[in-house]
C-alpha cells in the first residue's frame, strides 16, 4: 500500500512543498517542512497533527520552500524534534545558514502565540484592538542543535532508516539519495520498501550549472539510459514547476551573457543592480558567476568601475561551507581547484592568489577577491551612501526581509537602477509582496519597454516601472504593554510547563512509545471529528499524564479523557467511538528504575544540613551569587573587569569591520554568528506601518531558478517510465498541462477523467490523499517439504533466485497424500462443509505448493524456455575475461569481441546473445571450443539461468 498526501505545494501558487508518504505497517514519512513568505502557522498545523505518528523526515533542499519551518517545529511542536531526519550534508549545512538568516532578518518568522494575530490578517494593521504577540524565534544554539539531529546520507548510499521511538517498525525499508541538481545537495529521495519502488522528485534540474551539477537520472555506458535504481518505479512524485516554460537557447552560456548584459547596460549609466536570490542555496551561483567576470581581464572596461557585494547576514558562513563541499559540486570546479586545468598558473608572492594567463585566480575555492559579503547594519549604512555603480545579491528573492528589502527602498527612485528578477513568482490575488508586484508589473509591461543590445547582438528586454507607487508593509518590534506582558507570561508559562511534562514523561518511562501504539495504528484508518482532535491529544495533554497543572489553560476538548482528573465534579466521560488513550481510563504506570544491585542512590539525598548549606553556597557562586546575597568586593571587581574587557572586544571588532567594510572570515562555528541584537530585546510585539515608494527603476528577468523546463519533462519521464505519476509542486494550470502531456507520452489515464477506471496520472489538491499503490496481487503460500528438497539457489548480486514448478492444493489434500488416515479424512470433510454452508468461514484453507506429478512435471518441461535474470554489464564482463587471460575489445554499440572469434552482443532489452565470428582463416579446434564455453561461464556467473526443470 502506497498513499500520498500533499499538505503545501499541490496546485497551488505557493512554492512551500509538505508531504505525508505512508506505506505498508503504518509507516509515514514526511518530506520536507517548507514555509513561504507569509509564515503563517496554519500551514503547520497538517504537521503538527501527523507528529505523533510520522516514522521518519526527509529533507529535499536548502530553501525556504522546502525548509524554512524546520526549526519552528522543532520548537513549537512537541515530540518533533524527537524523529528522525535525514539529508545530504550542503542541505544540513546551508539550511542552518539559511534559518539563521531568517530569524535574525524577519521578526515575523517569530510567528504569534496563538490568538493573538496572523500574517495573513490584513486588518491586523488597522485595528488596534489586537496585538500582534510574538513567540520567542529559535536562537542560533537552538538552531545548530536541531541541524546537529539531522543524519548525513552520501549520494548513491543506501541507508536503513531508524524510525522514532512511537513509529510502526520499518524493517525492509531502504532509502537512498541522488543528486537532484537546483541547489548543492539537492536530493531525489528513492524508496524501496516490499513491492512499492517510490521517487520523490521536485525541483531538479537536468543541466549542468557552473556550480552545481545536474541531476543524476542517467548513468551506465555512454550515459544514455536511467539509472537502474530510478527507472520504472512503482510511484514517481514529480513537480510540475515550468512545465509550460520554454528555456532559454543558448543554454548555460546564454543565460550568463544575459545576465552580464543587463548588469552592463545598468553600470554604463552609472546605476545599482540589485539581484534577490535566496542566502545560500542559488546565492553560490550567481556569486560565481560575477566574481568570474570581474576577475576576466577582458571585462576591465565595462565591469570593473563596478563594485560587487554579497548582503546576507549568513554569507561568510555560506561561503565558508562552500569551500569544504567541492565533491558536491560540478567537477569542472574540482578539477579547476586541483590542479587539473592545463592553463599554466602563476602564484602571487603577497596575497597568495594565482594568475591564470593574466586573470586573478584565489589560492582557494570561493575565496572571492572582487565580491565583498556584507552582514552587519554597519556595513550596509556604508554601503547605501558610497557612491557610484554597483551590483549588489542580496537576500531574500520574495523581497519581503532581507538586506534586499532595505536596498529596495535606497534605489528604486533613480531609472538608471534595474532590479534582475531571477525566478518565475506565483501572483497571488492580493498580495502585497514587493517580488509579486514586479512580477505583475514585468508581464503586464504598462509603461514600455526598453531594448538593450548583449555583446552577441541579440536584444534584451527592460521593463520601465513608470513612476508607479508601490506599498510597503513594514513590520517593527514594539515592547508589550502591562496586560499584553501578563498574557504572554500565561502563554510561555503553559508552554514551559508542557516541556516539562514532556521531558518527565521521557526520563520516568522508558517504554513511553507504549502510550501510543493505539494511535499510530489507527493514523491509516478514516478520521471523524473526534480523531482530527485526537492528534493535539496526543502531541499536548496527553503526553502531560499526571500532574500539578492547575494553571494550564487547556479546554476541555484538548483535556480528553484526562477531564476526569483536571475537574472538580466531572465522574463521566464518553469513549463511545473514541481511540487510542480516550478510550481507557488515563492511568500512567511509573517505573522504578535501578540497576542488578536494586535502586539507583542519589547522595545528595542523604546529606546534612550544612553539607546543604555548603552545597548551595557553592552552586551560587558558579551562577553569580543567589538572588539577594552579597558578592564580595573582589568578586565585583573582576566581573566589572570581565565586563570592560569583553565591551572593549565587541568595539574593536566592530570597528576592525568598518574600516575594512567586509568581516574576516573565521574558522569558528556557526553559532558564532552576529545576531541581531538591534531593537527591542526581550518579549515583544509587531507593529506594522505601510510606506509607500515611487518606482522608477527597471525590470529585468534572467532564468536563474535552475529548475527543469518543458523539454526536460517531456524527454525524461517517459524514459523513466513510471507506473503511477504524481504531480505537485506548480500551479493548477502548470499541473493541468503536464498532466495531459503526460497521458499522450505515456499513454496514461488521468484521475478525474471520465469514463477511467483505473488512473495513472495523479493530480490531488492540498490535503487530498491518492492511492498509488502497485497493482500487484500477493498470495502466501505454503511450500511442502518435498518440493523444498529440490529447490536449487543461484546468487545474483546478493539476492537468492530460484524457478520453482509445482501444484497447488489445500492442505487438507496435502495432508491426505501424506497419510491416509482416518483423522484427517474427517478434517477434509468437516473443511468442506464447512466451505460449502458457511459464505464466510472462519476456518480459512491455506494453499500448499507441492511437487508435480512424473506426467505433469514432462509437458511442462517440453513447453518451458530457459530464461535469464540480472544484468550484466559488457565493461564488467570484458574485465572477467581479461583476467582469465582472453583478449577482449569493443566493436561497435554493445558488441564485445573475446578472442577475435566469439562476440558478445548485448540487446536493448537486456538479453545477451554469444556467437561465433565467421572467419576462413579460423578453424574450429578443441581450444577455440573451449573458450567458446569458458566464455559462456563467465556470462552465466553473472546471470541466473532459470531453467524449466
Amino acid at each position: 500500500m502506497f498513499t500520498f498526501t500533499p499538505l503545501l505545494g499541490a496546485q497551488s501558487n505557493s512554492r512551500a512543498l509538505q508531504s505525508i508518504l505512508e506505506l505498508d505497517g503504518g509507516v509515514k514519512i514526511l518530506v520536507d517542512v517548507g514555509w513561504d513568505e507569509r509564515f503563517d502557522t496554519r500551514q503547520l498545523a497538517e504537521i503538527e497533527k501527523h507528529a505523533s505518528t510520522l516514522s521518519f523526515i526527509l529533507l529535499t533542499h536548502a530553501t525556504t520552500s522546502h525548509i524554512g519551518a524546520f526549526a519552528h517545529c522543532c520548537k513549537h511542536i512537541p515530540i518533533f524534534s524527537q524523529i528522525p531526519v535525514y539529508a545530504t550534508p550542503p542541505v544540513i549545512a546551508f539550511g542552518r545558514t539559511l534559518l539563521q538568516d531568517l530569524y535574525s532578518s524577519s521578526p515575523v518568522a517569530a510567528t504569534f502565540i496563538p490568538g493573538s494575530g496572523s500574517p495573513e490578517d490584513d486588518s491586523s494593521v488597522d485595528d488596534k484592538s489586537r496585538s500582534n504577540i510574538l513567540r520567542q524565534a529559535p536562537t542560533f544554539e537552538e538552531i545548530n542543535k536541531y541541524f546537529t539531529l539531522i543524519t548525513p546520507l552520501k549520494y548513491s548510499q543506501p541507508h536503513q532508516p531508524t524510525p522514532s521511538h512511537f513509529s510502526a517498525p520499518v524493517d525492509g525499508l531502504t532509502l537512498t539519495a541522488y543528486n537532484s541538481g537546483h541547489t548543492l545537495g539537492g536530493t531525489i529521495w528513492h524508496i524501496q520498501y516490499g513491492m512499492e519502488s517510490i521517487v520523490y522528485a521536485v525541483d531538479w534540474n537536468q543541466a549542468r550549472e557552473n556550480v552545481i551539477a545536474g541531476a543524476a537520472w542517467f548513468g551506465g555506458v555512454g550515459g544514455a539510459e536511467v539509472i537502474e535504481q530510478l527507472r520504472k518505479p512503482t510511484a514517481l512524485v514529480c513537480s510540475s514547476v515550468g512545465a509550460a516554460r520554454v528555456a532559454l537557447s543558448g543554454g548555460r552560456k546564454a543565460r550568463d551573457e544575459a545576465l552580464l548584459s543587463h548588469i552592463r547596460s545598468s553600470i554604463a549609466k552609472g546605476g545599482t543592480v540589485l539581484i534577490p536570490t535566496d542566502s545560500s542555496a542559488r546565492v553560490l551561483e550567481l556569486a560565481w558567476i560575477l566574481e568570474k567576470a570581474w576577475s576576466d581581464p577582458s571585462n576591465i572596461s565595462s565591469l570593473r568601475s563596478a563594485k560587487v557585494y554579497m548582503a546576507s547576514r549568513s554569507g561568510n558562513a555560506t561561503l565558508r561551507h562552500a569551500r569544504s563541499l567541492l565533491e558536491w559540486m560540478d567537477d569542472s570546479i574540482v578539477r579547476e581547484f586541483e590542479g587539473d586545468d592545463e592553463n599554466p598558473m602563476q602564484t602571487h608572492k603577497r596575497s597568495g592568489s594565482k594568475q591564470v594567463n593574466g586573470a586573478t585566480k584565489p589560492s582557494r575555492p570561493f575565496e572571492f577577491q572582487n565580491v565583498k559579503v556584507i552582514e552587519r547594519k554597519s556595513q550596509f549604512e556604508k554601503l547605501v551612501k558610497t557612491e557610484g555603480p554597483r551590483v549588489i545579491i542580496a537576500s531574500d528573492l520574495t523581497l519581503d526581509w532581507g538586506f534586499s528589502r532595505s536596498i529596495l527602498e535606497h534605489m528604486a527612485q533613480r531609472p538608471e537602477n534595474l532590479v534582475i528578477l531571477t525566478g518565475r513568482v506565483d501572483v497571488r490575488p492580493g498580495s502585497h509582496s514587493p517580488s509579486q508586484v514586479f512580477w505583475t508589473w514585468f508581464e503586464q509591461r504598462q509603461d514600455g519597454v526598453a531594448l538593450e543590445k548583449t555583446g552577441t547582438g541579440e536584444q534584451l528586454e527592460q521593463v520601465h516601472s513608470g513612476g508607479r507607487t508601490l506599498k510597503l508593509k513594514n513590520a517593527e518590534k514594539a515592547s508589550l504593554s502591562t496586560q499584553e506582558s501578563q498574557r504572554y507570561q500565561q502563554y510561555m508559562a503553559t508552554q514551559r510547563q508542557i516541556q516539562d511534562f514532556l521531558a518527565a514523561s521521557e526520563t520516568n518511562q522508558p517504554d513511553a512509545d507504549d502510550s501510543i501504539d493505539d494511535a499510530s495504528t489507527s493514523s491509516s484508518e478514516d478520521e471523524s471529528d473526534d480523531d482530527d482532535q485526537q492528534g493535539r491529544v496526543l502531541n499536548v495533554s496527553a503526553a502531560l499524564g499526571h500532574g500539578a497543572r492547575n494553571k494550564l489553560a487547556l479546554s476541555d476538548e484538548d483535556l480528553g479523557v484526562n477531564v476526569l482528573l483536571r475537574k472538580k465534579g466531572v465522574y463521566d466521560f464518553d469513549v463511545r467511538s473514541k481511540k487510542g488513550r480516550n478510550a481507557v481510563f488515563p492511568y500512567t504506570h511509573t517505573r522504578r528504575r535501578g540497576d542488578e544491585f536494586g535502586d539507583f542512590i542519589k547522595p545528595e539525598d542523604f546529606l546534612r544540613e550544612e553539607e546543604k548549606e555548603e552545597l548551595d553556597g557553592l552552586n551560587g557562586n558558579k551562577a553569580g551569587g543567589l538572588l539577594g546575597q552579597k558578592r564580595k568586593w573582589e568578586e565585583a571587581d573582576n566581573a566589572k573587569d570581565k565586563q570592560q574587557k569583553r565591551h572593549r572586544g565587541n568595539v574593536s571588532g566592530t570597528n576592525a569591520g568598518q574600516e575594512s567594510g567586509d568581516e574576516s572570515d573565521s574558522d569558528g562555528s556557526d553559532a558564532e554568528l552576529p545576531m541581531d541584537t538591534e531593537g527591542v530585546q526581550g518579549p515583544a510585539k509587531i507593529v506594522y506601518t505601510t510606506t509607500e515608494i515611487t518606482v522608477n527603476a527597471r525590470l529585468a528577468y534572467v532564468d536563474f531558478a535552475g529548475l527543469h523546463d518543458q523539454r526536460s519533462l517531456q524527454m525524461l519521464i517517459p524514459l523513466i517510465g513510471p507506473k503511477k505519476l504524481i504531480l505537485i509542486g506548480g500551479n493548477s494550470s502548470e499541473t493541468s498541462f503536464l498532466a495531459s502531456d503526460c497521458k499522450e507520452l505515456l499513454g496514461m489515464k488521468v484521475a478525474g477523467a471520465e469514463n477511467e477506471a483505473s488512473a495513472e496520472i495523479f493530480a490531488p489538491l492540498v490535503g487530498q490523499t491518492v492511492d498509488a499503490s502497485v497493482d500487484t496481487n500477493a498470495w502466501v503460500v505454503k511450500l511442502s517439504r518435498e518440493l523444498a528438497k529440490t529447490l536449487q539457489w543461484q546468487n545474483v548480486k546478493n539476492m537468492g533466485v530460484v524457478t520453482i514448478q509445482g501444484q497447488l492444493k489445500g492442505e487438507a489434500d496435502h495432508n491426505l497424500d501424506i497419510q491416509d488416515d482416518p483423522q484427517t479424512k474427517k478434517q477434509k470433510l468437516d473443511t468442506e462443509s464447512s466451505l460449502q454452508t458457511d459464505p464466510q468461514p472462519t476456518l480459512a484453507v491455506q494453499p500448499v505448493l507441492d511437487v508435480l506429478p512424473a506426467h505433469l512435471a514432462a509437458s511442462t518441461r517440453s513447453v518451458s524456455h530457459a530464461i535469464h535474470v540480472g544484468d550484466l554489464r559488457l565493461a564488467d564482463l570484458r574485465r572477467i575475461v581479461a583476467m582469465d587471460g582472453h583478449v577482449a575489445e569493443f566493436r561497435g554499440e554493445g558488441t564485445l569481441l573475446v578472442d577475435g572469434m566469439i562476440a558478445v552482443k548485448k540487446l536493448s532489452s537486456g538479453r545477451i546473445i554469444v556467437e561465433g565470428v565467421p572467419n576462413g582463416a579460423t578453424t574450429v579446434t578443441p581450444t577455440t571450443a573451449d573458450n567458446f564455453t569458458r566464455v559462456k561461464q563467465k556470462i552465466y556467473a553473472g546471470l541466473a539461468v532459470v531453467a524449466a526443470g
